[in-house]
């Protein structure tokens, strides 16, 4: 089967304007909610006065989720936690209040045990905005070491959670959609890219489609299970929901390959018409029964297998199949990760995370810069664990920063002195919010900048209550997280470096065993799963390479096998559409006539 050119490793600009801009699925509504939760909460923040409204906004900007279920269910877990963090809280600051040396231990400590947690336990990256939260509450608490004020001061800490946490729950409630519609939005969106595919291919096509693959069957099978939780959808729709989803990245695999063996079809075929008529049936909520495929005449053999999966789309009787093979691919962890306690990363990660945090606190200390504290705050959000993921960020952090900031700052220059109300103030944090929401709801190669976006940005325009003129603090702001950005990078690219090297051959194995798998498959639904499951390792296995090869020459000197798992992740890929043909399994003549 023939394959272009494999895409470059590297992120070019004309790869990141087209995921900058990409419409992916959902990705307009997404954004659109999560900016409006983040100006809900600084309404709420300024309607009460709490203080620096930045940080709940920009926890609310990274814990906010796509559906209404996960939204409440986050929520709930992170006020409940943040709630015994408190606690302990009381007793740390009764410990260390006019005490330097041991707020300073209590600093130390604390961001050891959130940094580990959130690399050995599966609180990440719930663990960072709480360690955030926390680090800032207690450099506030110093800074006014008052009982009273103190007292009032970790009160306001719990707001900052609690003000995003309920935000979540209630407003996310009213104006997320279900987990169902999400699901069935997914599915309809690989309907269409596999007639647009079959229409009028193209490589900007062809790589959505490869990218909407490489996200397997993760998102909808979390959506179905969510979908589940809330008791409103009958069984027998969830089980033709459950066929569905695995069909459409059958479907949409096998309509790739075409693409690319095919000339295009010069007019519509019964093919494209009947995927577009189910992806209007999907967005519109429902799903499609007993597709007749019977009237398909003149077709290939590549449109014959697509009409063979087309033929039980939504079959609820071939579920069993693929509950027999999710139970058996299901891993039983608990808390921490399998490898938690002995693998020394976890600790290293903890202990230079720490030492960022540590240095930063030192550095604003010495200075006597108060407005620079942000440094601190930022190296809770850009902390990585491997080399190639630091430097690949690294310029999404440093832009992220200086576009946050510049709106930030430009805001204040041409639109506060121009501002005469709180809606109008409201409806600028609106736009700066949408802004960062819209990257940050991209593609992950793009997402952290997004992060970094709403945190200049915020940090910037929200000082005191109202509309700011202040142009001092934003300064500082920036350059605090500037200076957060470099004391991170300069940390763990020095002390320990870790490799994504060492991480690609796992996934690697794990995809050419799901491949012999998939191959060996009795039934085409059970090959349908470990389709989705070999799509995932595969989008983690290119991703894993992507970032190794953007690791210093050093440290690819020491990648002796580099190109060879290049050129087995591409192999792997193309024998991941060409085992999918149903016309060449056994079962095929069962399918279509049975």
């Amino acid at each position: 089967m023939a394959r272009p050119a494999a895409n470059t490793l590297h992120l070019t600009a004309a790869r990141f304007w087209r995921l900058l801009w990409n419409p992916s699925p959902g990705r307009l509504g997404y954004a659109l909610r999560m900016a409006c939760a983040c100006t809900v909460v600084i309404l709420v923040c300024e309607i009460w006065q709490v203080p620096d409204a930045a940080v709940p906004a920009l926890v609310t900007l990274a814990l906010w989720q796509k559906d209404r279920v996960t939204n409440a269910i986050a929520g709930i877990a992170v006020n409940l936690l943040f709630a015994v963090v408190i606690f302990l809280m009381f007793g740390l600051v009764h410990l260390t209040l006019d005490h330097p040396l041991a707020l300073v231990s209590a600093v130390a400590l604390l961001s050891l045990l959130f940094f580990f947690l959130g690399s050995a336990s599966k609180l990440k990256p719930v663990s960072y905005m709480l360690a955030l939260v926390v680090i800032y509450a207690m450099i506030v608490i110093d800074q006014a070491p008052i009982g009273e004020i103190a007292t009032r001061a970790l009160l306001y800490a719990d707001l900052f959670i609690l003000v995003p946490g309920a935000c979540m729950v209630f407003l996310g409630v009213l104006i997320c959609p279900s987990p169902k519609t999400l699901l069935t939005q997914d599915i309809a969106a690989r309907l269409r890219i596999s007639a647009q595919l079959l229409a009028a291919p193209s490589t900007i096509l062809q790589e959505q489609a490869e990218d909407l693959l490489r996200e397997g069957a993760g998102s909808m099978t979390k959506y179905l299970k969510l979908s589940k939780l809330e008791k409103l959808w009958s069984q027998k729709d969830l089980s033709c929901l459950h066929c569905a989803l695995y069909n459409s990245i059958g479907v949409l695999t096998l309509c790739l390959a075409t693409s690319r063996t095919q000339p295009p079809a010069q007019e519509p075929s019964e093919i494209i018409q009947t995927l577009n008529s189910m992806a209007h049936i999907f967005e519109q909520g429902g799903y499609p029964e007993d597709i007749d495929v019977s009237s398909f005449h003149n077709i290939s053999n590549q449109d014959h297998d697509i009409s063979i999966l087309l033929s039980n789309f939504s079959n609820p009787d071939l579920e069993a199949d693929i509950k027999a093979i999710e139970s058996s691919q299901k891993e039983k962890t608990g808390f921490f990760f399998p490898d938690a306690f002995t693998n020394p990363e976890h600790v290293r990660f903890a202990v230079k995370g720490t030492a960022s945090v540590m240095l930063s606190y030192t550095l604003f200390k010495m200075l006597a810069w108060q407005g620079i504290h942000t440094c601190v705050i930022t190296c809770f959000i850009v902390a990585l664990p491997t080399m190639g993921e630091m430097i690949s960020k690294l310029t999404l952090r440093i832009s992220g920063a200086l576009i946050g900031g510049a709106l930030g700052i430009g805001s204040i220059i041409l639109c506060m002195p121009h501002l005469q109300n709180s809606a109008a103030f409201l409806a600028l944090m609106a736009v700066g919010a949408f802004i960062a929401s819209w990257v940050k709801t991209g593609d992950d190669r793009i997402a952290y900048a997004g992060l970094q976006i709403g945190l200049a940005f915020f940090l910037s325009d929200l000082k005191g209550y109202g509309p700011t003129t202040d142009m001092t603090t934003a300064r500082d702001r920036i350059i605090g997280i500037l200076i957060g950005n470099f004391i991170t990078y300069a940390v763990f690219t020095t002390f320990w470096p870790s490799s994504s090297y060492s991480k690609i051959l796992s996934p690697l194995k794990k995809v050419f065993e799901n491949i012999k798998k998939l191959h060996n498959a009795p039934t085409p639904m059970q090959a349908l799963v470990y389709l989705a499951t070999t799509q995932t390792n595969l989008g983690v296995t290119e991703r894993t390479l992507e970032l190794a090869s953007l690791e210093p020459l050093h440290m690819r000197a020491a990648m002796p096998e580099l190109a060879h798992y290049q050129q087995q992740t591409q192999n792997a890929a193309q024998l991941t559409e060409h085992f999918l043909l149903p016309s060449q399994k056994p079962y095929t003549h069962l399918e279509t006539h049975g």
